[in-house]
């Protein structure tokens, strides 16, 4: 029975290692078919930045419109990320149900900012590298690791046009990691972060009640509260909050709150002083 048991047990050994074999020529063979095309020319990266804004030129041909609110931050249970779901083409609100967090895997997520295709084409490879990795080590990528990686794939192309601005959010056995990535090779670890046209409003909002000691409960509150601020000040922010909470054994995530049902909640709280109450007082100098 035992010498059974044993034989059961060396076969499905040697089917696992099979099929991460297989998995592995496949993940490979897809990363080598994998190709970006580059703009025509000698200097692809100078002829690029001539008919794209790349760093907001007033010349350029085809103007980049970035509109989006983005945030993260670490507390005591783990990391949350909040991102509302509004994508808009210039002056014109294209979708009210973006989903801008990319799941690279269990235990990794993504967000966007910027552009759109770039975020979700180079998160995409991530994970297909992050994939690959544990194939060959047997282990799971670090936090740090799969956002130097981006940083990496990301930097080839840089000046090329590409717009990101993505942070990486995991846990791992170091504990719960937060790095902003973005398409100019800037790469940044911090406890708390928020990227987008509407992040100077969930800042103002963040600065004022984050602390790392907060309760689950608070840490969504404070969360939803910055992504509602944020909808509100900013024309290009809006739609849904979409929250997640990473924890110790992965992610999970919270129910979609619709902002427009946040400002009966909020709006008491942002009402504007009336002028005649609080005048302004003009000192000479």
């Amino acid at each position: 029975m035992n010498r059974a048991i044993e034989q059961l047990t060396k076969v499905d050994a040697s089917g696992l290692a099979a099929r991460d074999d297989l998995e592995h020529a496949n993940a490979q063979a897809r990363m080598d078919n994998l190709s970006f095309s580059l703009a025509a020319g000698d200097n692809p990266a100078s002829f690029t930045q001539k008919y794209t804004d790349v760093k907001s030129e007033k010349d350029a041909l085809i103007k980049i419109a970035h509109g989006t609110t983005t945030l993260a931050f670490k507390f005591k249970g783990g990391v949350i990320v909040a991102v509302d779901s509004r994508a808009t083409m210039g002056s014109v609100i294209s979708s009210q149900t973006v989903k801008k967090v990319i799941e690279i895997n269990p235990h990794l997520l993504g967000t966007i900012a910027g552009g759109a295709a770039d975020c979700c084409f180079w998160e995409r490879v991530l994970s297909m590298q992050c994939r690959l990795y544990e194939l060959r080590n047997k282990k799971r990528i670090s936090v740090a690791a799969a956002s130097k990686m981006l940083v990496n794939l990301v930097l080839r192309y840089k000046g090329m046009g590409l717009s990101m601005g993505t942070m990486i959010i995991g846990y791992d056995k170091n504990g719960p990691g937060l790095f902003y990535v973005d398409s100019e090779g800037q790469r940044l670890e911090n406890n708390l972060f928020s990227v987008g046209s509407g992040s100077t409003f969930a800042y103002g909002v963040l600065d004022a009640h984050y602390k790392y000691d907060m309760e689950p409960e608070e840490a969504i509150e404070l969360a939803r509260r910055a992504i509602y601020h944020a909808t509100h000040r900013d024309a290009f922010s809006g739609g849904f909050v979409r929250m997640y909470w990473m924890k110790e054994d992965g992610w999970v995530t919270m129910p979609l709150e619709d902002v427009g049902e946040l400002y009966y909640k909020y709006n008491p709280e942002i009402q504007l002083t009336n002028a005649s109450e609080s005048p302004i007082t003009v000192t000479s100098v």
